[in-house]
């Protein structure tokens, strides 16, 4: 019999694709979503998930929806990130992540795989951006908590240069230093990892990594994406400022990103998944259309 791994957070972007891999790879997989109607929703059924309505903010619909599972794959929004209330917190974030991992024990999940984000293993090290503390709060939560645990800690995602959060009036514009290089990796690989970790518990259960595919300057970033899609895209650096106008954790970010920034190991990365993409791999496959299509539909609006 296929054993199940039930995945939080499913119609989210790192969500689709650990449900995919899994999936692929033979496992069953149980799609947790506040909204089985939607049509992200649908579309993991129509792969072949099991739907089931849970939220994170709820406790019992978690153990309810984990009960009987083999695995459990986790990961809570950060703040702004897209279909959070407006008034979403780091608080919330930790106490999502609490939630999912007092799940995971309570239904007695034998394998929890947790995506983090880089730089949490460095928290005696130096003062962290507020979403890397928060991600570092709940991996606390769950080692105290004994569970079988992967942590997966990727860097920012290519993804975020295939529309607004990146790209405005066909350049690729950021608070970023022009020339300081950024690591950056594909949401894919994230999926990649996640189902490799469950495949292999022996290997990976007690283990975290640091995940990145590529490390570019945001400049040349711009470069790689114009190539791609056959037309000039300029890069534009806006004033830290203006961003600290939004919000100072939001400067704070950029800042520590300028100078301390990511460190993953890429070479260790890729030995595990000689497969893991760089920019021009991930422009080549999926990027470039995305963001192609993304200017299009500016042009067109």
């Amino acid at each position: 019999m296929r054993k199940t791994v039930v995945v939080v957070g499913a119609t989210g972007l790192q969500g689709r694709v650990v449900t995919a891999h899994l999936l692929a790879g033979g496992w069953r997989v149980r799609a947790l979503t506040r909204d089985p109607g939607s049509a992200s929703a649908q579309a993991l059924a129509a792969a072949g998930a099991e739907l089931v309505r849970a939220e994170m903010g709820v406790l019992g619909s978690l153990v309810a929806a984990a009960e009987g599972a083999y695995g459990m794959f986790g990961v809570q929004p950060t703040v702004g990130s897209p279909g959070t209330p407006p008034d979403f917190t780091a608080e919330d974030e930790v106490r999502w992540g609490v939630n999912v991992a007092e799940a995971a024990r309570a239904a007695g999940i034998r394998h929890f795989v947790f995506t983090s984000v880089a730089g949490a293993g460095r928290h005696d090290e130096e003062v962290l951006p507020r979403n890397v503390v928060s991600k570092w709060r709940i991996e606390q939560h769950i080692a105290k908590l004994g569970l079988p645990a992967t942590i997966l800690r990727p860097v920012s995602f290519m993804e975020n240069y295939t529309g607004g959060y990146h790209l405005h009036e066909g350049t690729v514009t950021t608070a970023f230093e022009p020339d300081v290089p950024q690591q950056i990796v594909a949401v894919d690989d994230v999926g990649v990892f996640a189902a490799l970790a469950f495949a292999h518990p022996e290997e990976w259960i007690g283990r975290a990594i640091d995940l990145a595919g590529d490390e570019v300057t945001p400049r040349g970033i711009a470069k790689a994406i114009g190539a791609a899609i056959g037309r000039p895209v300029p890069y534009m650096q806006l004033p830290i400022e203006t961003i600290r106008q939004v919000g100072e954790e939001f400067a704070f970010a950029y800042e520590w990103l300028n100078t301390l920034g990511w460190r993953a190991d890429i070479s260790a990365a890729r030995r595990i998944h000689p497969g893991l993409m760089d920019l021009h791999t991930w422009l080549d496959r999926t990027g470039a259309a995305q963001i192609e299509a993304f200017f299009d539909a500016r042009q067109d609006a």
